[in-house]
């Protein structure tokens, strides 16, 4: 009995490394879901590792997370050594198959109380899948710089010679509301005062990435950002398409934000544009306000203290479909970095950004952004049409261009 409890035993060495193997297995599956998203801010290559300093707990302090006290890019020996030596201890008991070394970190570190440090270029698929979008941190920890797809060439001497850019937010699996643009209001970006593209992020199903691989080789009118595509990331959505512009069209008149669920009457929009050609610091469209954050946690429109302190939000435009001078396009997307993630994105983007920067927005009633009857005088007096259907499309396109129709 004695030679069997012996340390050296065999049966005793396995069932050690069986209780250490299922302890760490235990301990991954209770964290492996509860991991902040970090990425790479602005300017800064994706080979570099980002870094926060850790905050001291206050036991006075309210139960949602405070705030970083600061953030940083730094890549000090010590820190790697020390993120390395518990990525070897790790991997010893993980599956290669499974599992990358920046995915143990990210436990490991999580274990050790500490803010990971985190490579996105080296995330497996699985790990960006699961990554939670935290309320702790600005965007800038948050948003990845950059296009996988630009196509610069759709924006010809950075839009000098251009009067609009419009900009559709779609989801890769929406290939049926893309051709319906295309071959409906989607016309007029064949004018050259006019460009249409669509913003799209990343998938995980390969399937679908092959489709939308032969659709941009065809249309060569999708912009890929480095985001998961999610209706958590539609603010990121929204800052790659800000900084594309900046980027590609800076010299563009105007950059309407819109979705592929809306109706654009494009020639209504050019005689609003030519209405408001010397507008600048602006933003038009459906104006909310004094909307009132909502605090149930079991709400999608959530919004915790830390992300937004204030009982009501800034007066924001509604999402989908507003217009920006673009003049303001550099600043809203820089000062959009430094602010608290907030998923809502026209109340982010064009409320709370837009209201620290003493942007104006301004309510213009043709911008409807809602469901209407679909009668040729209705089409044709507003800008903006929600919730359309892509069957729907073609419909609306017919009564925009009725030269029958007596519109007051």
């Amino acid at each position: 009995m004695h030679q069997l409890l012996h340390l050296r035993s065999r049966p005793v060495q396995t069932l050690i490394l069986g209780l250490i193997g299922l302890t760490f297995y235990a301990y991954y599956r209770t964290t492996y879901y509860d991991v902040p998203q970090y990425a790479i801010p602005r300017n800064i290559s994706c080979s570099r590792y980002r870094a926060i300093s850790k905050q001291p707990l206050n036991a006075n302090a309210s139960s949602e997370p405070p705030l970083p006290a600061a953030i940083g890019s730094y890549e000090t020996q010590n820190v790697l050594n020390s993120l390395n030596s518990i990525v070897t201890t790790l991997s010893t008991f993980s599956s290669p198959q499974t599992q990358s070394s920046t995915d143990i970190a990210i436990a490991s570190a999580k274990q050790s109380g500490e803010k990971p440090l985190i490579r996105m270029d080296k995330l497996s698929n699985t790990t960006k899948e699961s990554l939670v979008l935290s309320n702790e941190y600005s965007s800038r920890m948050i948003y990845e710089a950059g296009h996988t797809v630009p196509i610069p060439e759709k924006c010809p001497n950075f839009g000098k010679e251009m009067d609009l850019i419009i900009v559709i937010m779609s989801a890769p699996t929406h290939l049926e509301a893309r051709m319906a643009i295309r071959q409906t209001w989607g016309h007029f970006g064949q004018r050259n005062d006019i460009s249409i593209l669509f913003m799209l992020g990343a998938t995980l199903d390969p399937k679908v990435e092959i489709v939308l691989k032969k659709e941009q080789k065809t249309y060569n009118d999708m912009i890929r950002g480095k985001f998961l595509d999610s209706y958590s990331n539609l603010t990121l959505k929204t800052l790659s398409t800000l900084e594309w512009v900046d980027s590609y069209c800076s010299k563009v008149k105007f950059l309407l934000k819109t979705d592929d669920d809306m109706f654009i009457n494009v020639p209504r929009l050019q005689v609003f544009i030519i209405k408001h050609a010397k507008d600048k610091n602006v933003i038009f469209g459906r104006l909310a306000k004094k909307w009132k954050p909502i605090r149930n946690k079991k709400s999608k429109y959530y919004v915790s203290r830390t992300q937004f302190k204030h009982a009501i939000f800034p007066d924001f435009t509604t999402g989908p479909a507003y217009l920006l001078s673009t003049d303001i396009i550099r600043k809203l997307y820089d000062t959009a970095l430094d602010q608290t993630y907030l998923k809502l994105e026209d109340v982010f983007v064009t409320g709370i950004v837009a209201d620290k920067l003493g942007i104006k927005r301004i309510h213009a009633n043709e911008f409807l952004n809602k469901r209407i009857t679909y009668n040729a005088c209705n089409v044709q007096r507003s800008i903006s049409i929600h919730m359309v259907k892509y069957s729907e499309q073609f419909d609306l396109w017919k009564k925009l261009l009725d030269g029958k129709s007596k519109c007051k």
